[in-house]
């Protein structure tokens, strides 16, 4: 065997593996926080949704809380903010629906199509510091099953994100998902519904 011959083929070697090893590297931590993302938006809208229906219910507080705006520390839109701050970047510029019977409409009521099977919650959405008109909701709740005599609330949360690595190479698994686009940013939706009487 020529010792020689062989200096520098280890060299070599790292050199053509290497690219490959931090590719797949990097790709695994984007598509980690991706998990982390939805793991956080997931618990955020189970957390809004049931602080909507039962708020800070006890003997002495029986009222409901409103849905914003997130300065007011008793909303939901508050809460929810405040679930997503420590660990994403910019939950306060998420967009947060929450329907529920609180929010009132012109007409006096919290549910369109009050006391019918087709009975919904009307909906507000929050955004940044600010929240909107009462509105049908967009997406629309469903009815509930149950209806009249049960409420289906809903908070839907909107988050984009950019992945901790920018590129196009770093980023295959989530473009691969299809809810980043080409610039490398990522749309997050999540909801989650629960009945009250």
């Amino acid at each position: 065997m020529n010792v020689k011959g062989s200096r520098g083929q280890s060299l070599v070697e790292t050199a053509l593996v290497l690219p490959l090893l931090l590719l797949i590297v990097l790709n695994v931590v984007n598509f980690g926080y991706f998990f982390w993302v939805t793991l956080n938006l997931t618990a955020a809208s189970r957390t809004a949704t049931l602080y909507a229906i039962e708020g800070s219910y006890t003997p002495s507080a029986g009222v409901w809380p409103s849905p914003g705006p997130p300065s007011n520390v008793s909303s939901v839109s508050y809460l929810t903010v405040q679930d997503m701050t420590g660990p994403l970047a910019g939950s306060s510029s998420a967009s947060i629906q929450i329907c529920s019977p609180v929010n009132i409409d012109a007409l006096g009521s919290g549910v369109n199509n009050s006391g019918t099977t087709t009975q919904k919650s009307n909906c507000v959405t929050c955004t940044g510091s600010s929240c909107g008109t009462v509105n049908t909701g967009s997406p629309v709740p469903s009815a509930d099953p149950e209806a009249p005599s049960f409420v289906l609330n809903r908070v839907d949360i909107v988050y984009t994100f950019q992945p901790l690595i920018p590129g196009t190479i770093f980023n295959l698994p989530l473009r691969a998902s299809g809810m980043c686009n080409a610039t490398g940013t990522c749309v997050f939706a999540r909801h989650a519904e629960m009945r009250a009487m």
